[in-house]
């Protein structure tokens, strides 16, 4: 399926520009050399510019196609930023935070259409994952895989429940960090993997019910648990929507630069 977001203008910015120069080279380059030469044979002697100068698409397109192109296979390959625009994964990440997502984590994909070429790893428990929201693809989410293929997940009086059991979590005082308010923090260790959430006490839990992932799809949730628009609303993620795994906050910007988040790695 083809997203037309920025990886379409990307690679289509990419596309313009290398056909540009390719058919310099090939037709238009050679056409202006016998130009050149032509006057050239008639007026001997004298050095004619006219037929012999490169047209200023030309001229941007050699300049703007190894950038392009550069980029495209980066970020469509290897590794793509995002910029954090909400709370949803609080205290994990903070609104401003500028993240790294490794885009082979969860195999290969052929940008623009998002066709898997080459299997590499499946998403586990525990990992911070980019998709495309399933109602509307051409927005990036960011949660955290609670649920596997096949899980039976819960989620009763803000506890977690993964395949029957309830997933353990010890108090870790009041939540003094910033973009929430009135919120107790918790270390949650989901089956393994440990991490931090944010509950707010008082506040009823209207996300509540049962679930049974189905086969290549996966059930994310934020980390703020009372405030998130997650797999509890919309259901589970397919596979094909997954963008790949967070692993780092490369630089924070919300209304300046917090020093202390930049080079953070995303916890697993």
């Amino acid at each position: 399926m083809m997203v037309f977001d920025f990886s379409f203008y990307l690679f289509l910015g990419t596309a313009i520009t290398g056909i540009i120069w390719a058919l310099d080279v090939w037709v238009l380059a050679p056409r202006r050399s016998k130009v050149f030469h032509a006057n050239s044979e008639i007026h001997q002697g004298v050095e004619i510019k006219r037929g012999g100068k490169e047209p200023v698409i030309v001229e941007y397109s050699k300049s703007f196609f190894p950038v392009l192109l550069i980029v495209f296979l980066l970020r469509g390959f290897i590794v793509e930023p995002f910029r954090i625009p909400s709370g949803s994964m609080l205290p994990s990440l903070y609104i401003g935070d500028f993240i790294l997502v490794n885009k082979f984590a969860y195999g290969i994909r052929l940008p623009v259409w998002n066709r898997k070429v080459i299997e590499t790893g499946d998403p586990e428990r525990g990992d911070v994952v980019v998709f495309r929201y399933p109602r509307n693809p051409s927005l990036d989410y960011i949660k955290r895989v609670v649920g596997l293929p096949g899980d039976h997940i819960a989620y009763y009086n803000k506890v977690l429940y993964v395949n029957g059991k309830p997933v353990s979590r010890d108090f870790a005082g009041e939540y003094m960090g910033p973009g929430q308010t009135h919120a107790n923090e918790y270390n949650e260790d989901l089956v393994g993997v440990k991490h931090s959430i944010l509950l707010q006490p008082g506040r009823p839990s209207s996300l509540e019910g049962e679930y049974i992932v189905p086969d290549g799809m996966y059930f994310v949730m934020g980390d703020n648990r009372d405030n998130s628009n997650d797999s509890r609303v919309w259901g589970a993620v397919p596979e094909s929507h997954l963008v790949g795994k967070a692993f780092m906050i490369w630089m924070h910007w919300n209304g300046g630069v917090k020093w202390d988040r930049i080079g953070n790695m995303i916890d697993e």
